[in-house]
């Protein structure tokens, strides 16, 4: 594929966020209205003891993603109460047009002691064109399991002949280095189905074979069909050193599909790369591909994990 990179468009430091946040902007994700597109993202703050909580956020663009109309003022969705799965934050949030509602997949986190957090899927919906959005419940809907013990996250959801279906991350380890100050969580990416996308039936097995080792980390799947294919961006990474060696950060990942079921890793036609010098020149992370009125664009964050906000791409080639 060839992408044409649009740039940065949002800066999470130039605008005033609800929820006293004050940087990140990550996992843009499209919600693509009649006469706009909605971003959702993840942004921070901080709590009494210095520790981050994690907030959604949105930036309202023209059609063209080159002109800011609005930017969210107020709260979107609430964090969880004391002890429940999103407690200390939701990060990412995927929203998507379900008939007459907006639907809201969230990854709700929470901090634990031996490692540093858990996360759990949950669903909420919104009734006012995504304004705001009302958790169905105080729990998720998918959650840890025989097979998933820990870190279920990241969901993507689209619905093809009536049938919902999601990708989404489960850790399979977490590995106690030396070289690290706490331990680092090792997760892949998997697929899951439904009949009303609240009840899932899922195989549990890792669906993206490793380019890396065995210890990639695979993140937020993102899919679309077009040209006779489902296509799939994620990004992966090293599960070691990742934050102070830029060879082993995040990239963005590529594979296709025919099927929904089996899909083939090509990381050789993503078609894009980090630039060097500029705010993507460490990283790529977090993509998120959507259809504006024909056009085909990717979502993404770069240096530092989305601090200083994202960027998009159009596709000119596929």
């Amino acid at each position: 594929m060839k992408w044409k990179k649009l740039g940065k468009i949002f800066n999470p430091k130039e605008h005033s966020l609800p929820n006293d946040c004050y940087e990140f902007a990550q996992s843009p994700q499209a919600l693509v209205l009649n006469d706009f597109v909605r971003i959702y993202f993840s942004t921070r703050s901080k709590d009494e003891t210095g520790k981050y909580l994690s907030h959604v956020a949105f930036v309202d663009f023209d059609k063209d993603l080159k002109k800011i109309l609005n930017v969210s003022s107020k709260e979107v969705i609430e964090l969880g109460d004391l002890g429940c799965f999103d407690e200390h934050g939701i990060f990412p949030i995927n929203v998507i047009k379900d008939k007459e509602k907006i639907l809201a997949y969230t990854t709700g986190w929470n901090r634990r002691v031996s490692v540093s957090n858990d996360a759990s899927i949950g669903l909420a919906v919104s009734h006012n064109n995504g304004l705001t959005f009302q958790k169905i419940g105080r729990g998720p809907v998918l959650t840890s399991s025989l097979h998933e013990p820990f870190l279920v996250a990241d969901a993507f959801v689209s619905v093809y002949d009536g049938v919902y279906h999601m990708w989404y991350i489960f850790g399979t380890k977490w590995i106690d280095d030396v070289s690290e100050n706490c331990p680092q969580r090792v997760y892949k990416i998997a697929h899951a189905t439904s009949g009303d996308g609240i009840t899932w039936q899922r195989d549990s097995k890792p669906i993206i074979s490793d380019k890396l080792n065995e210890n990639e980390c695979q993140a937020l799947p993102t899919v679309l069909y077009f040209n006779g294919k489902y296509h799939m961006f994620f990004c992966y990474r090293q599960a070691i050193g990742f934050r102070k060696n830029k060879e082993n950060s995040y990239r963005i990942g590529y594979a296709y599909s025919t099927d929904l079921i089996t899909w083939v890793r090509d990381d050789t036609k993503v078609g894009i790369d980090v630039s060097e010098g500029s705010w993507d020149s460490d990283m790529q992370c977090y993509p998120h591909l959507f259809n504006c009125d024909g056009k085909i664009y990717l979502l993404y964050n770069g240096n530092e994990f989305g601090r200083w906000g994202f960027g998009i791409a159009i596709l000119e080639e596929a």
